[in-house]
């Protein structure tokens, strides 16, 4: 991680290149896409908390929650995926066929994993990576505008 008065590439005016605004930070809004929660087979991680947060809104007790929605990985434990013809879905991916919009059946008991896209520190190390994360995602770069200081409070809350 980097140090909090070290300056980072989104500390720059305009740091992505684009927009001619002088404007500092980065931007977000989710459009609900489910690029985030789909793809090649992964990891999405989340601590005993919160897993008695999720078993709660779904009316189950924890070791039911643990038994049918997650799995062991080499990283730890991991909710569950579901093979679909967008990839690997987290298992709690919601999709409306017909407006192409997702959500989440978990939504508010969601893990910080899922909380804090795509303020991640391996989304955050370069510009590179920033554009690379952002060919998937239509809500980067685009939408909020998110001050450095809230980019690091953010990246802080979860280590990927």
């Amino acid at each position: 991680m980097t140090a909090q008065n070290e300056h980072e590439w989104f500390d720059a005016p305009d740091p992505t290149g684009n927009t001619e605004t002088g404007e500092v930070g980065l931007r977000f809004t989710c459009t609900q896409c489910g690029n985030c929660c789909t793809g090649p087979t992964g990891y999405v991680l989340f601590t005993d908390k919160e897993a008695g947060a999720m078993a709660k809104d779904l009316g189950i007790s924890k070791p039911a929650f643990y038994e049918e929605y997650t799995r062991d990985t080499i990283v730890g434990r991991s909710l569950n995926e579901n093979k679909t013809g967008y990839g690997y879905d987290c298992i709690f991916l919601t999709r409306d066929e017909k407006t192409g919009k997702t959500g989440c059946s978990v939504y508010a008991s969601r893990p910080e994993q899922c909380r804090t896209w795509p303020f991640w520190d391996s989304n955050l190390r370069s510009k590179r990576a920033w554009a690379s994360a952002a060919k998937g995602c239509p809500g980067m770069n685009s939408g909020d505008l998110h001050p450095p200081k809230h980019i690091r409070i953010t990246r802080e809350r979860v280590e990927i």
